[in-house]
């Protein structure tokens, strides 16, 4: 099975262990802020100790008014629940009306990537993380990531719009090892990748799937509770089993055309 090293300058340069190297503050600021400016880091620190776990109406008010100020872009109305963890908020844009619920991580980590972007009224669910390791991602309008779900990037990971991914489901763009290679796993760079993972429209990813790297989906692929998802799918597909195999194709009716008497939008 081919595998490709991300390039240089890029995912594979960026190893979380190492952050470590050049003291405690180095590793912590490295870790949660990267190259964010000193003042930022400092209002953040605030921020996160005296509103993090602040309860009830006050505490969401408080983070809707003061967190925005933290990210590359953050739209109106966006909802932050207790004891959501942020990572480099400064690669994060976040659009009108997005929700991340109690415990939710958002970590845009790395040296040269863009980021995590999520689109308008995008729900990210109790415990769930959205994490890079240099990658990059983007989440649609309308999407949906149940609790406790996994999405991660190392390379590129796209969910179209309206897309659904249910609890404990695992996404992933990048992140393998080489087994032909006689380096121990620990110690590679955990980088190689098929290429990017894209999600078209409408995706619905059952309880406990994972879609590994590079198996891009077509609109409105379903896959079952469970499965493992190891090459791309053809749009309209029903996916499941280990690997995952389809099932059936559903086909669509064409929509209605409009009608004359429709009343004006």
């Amino acid at each position: 099975m081919s595998r490709k090293e991300a390039p240089a300058g890029t995912s594979a340069e960026f190893k979380v262990k190492e952050l470590g190297k050049g003291g405690a503050w180095q590793a912590y600021r490295s870790l949660m802020y990267g190259d964010m400016p000193l003042w930022k880091v400092l209002w953040a620190e605030c921020l996160f100790f005296f509103l993090s776990h602040l309860g009830g109406p006050l505490g969401l008010m408080l983070r809707m008014k003061l967190y925005p100020s933290l990210f590359r872009h953050c739209g109106r109305k966006v909802v932050f629940g207790r004891g959501v963890l942020i990572r480099h908020p400064h690669k994060i844009d976040l659009g009108d009306g997005v929700v991340l619920d109690e415990g939710a991580t958002v970590d845009a980590k790395g040296v040269s990537n863009h980021g995590i972007t999520l689109g308008e009224k995008v729900y990210v669910g109790r415990q769930s993380t959205l994490y890079c390791k240099n990658g990059d991602m983007r989440v649609g309008a309308r999407s949906s990531v149940s609790a406790h779900a996994i999405l991660f990037s190392s390379n590129d990971l796209e969910l179209g719009e309206d897309c659904v991914v249910a609890s404990f489901a695992y996404i992933l763009s990048g992140g393998e090892y080489d087994v032909n290679d006689p380096t121990p796993f620990a110690l590679q760079k955990g980088t190689c990748t098929k290429g990017p993972t894209r999600l078209g429209r409408s995706v619905w990813v059952g309880t406990g799937a994972k879609v590994l790297d590079g198996a891009s989906l077509g609109d409105r692929v379903v896959v079952a509770a469970g499965a493992v998802v190891t090459k791309p799918q053809l749009a309209r597909a029903i996916v499941g089993g280990v690997p995952a195999k389809v099932l059936r194709v559903v086909d669509l009716p064409a929509p209605p055309p409009p009608s004359e008497n429709a009343p004006p939008c």
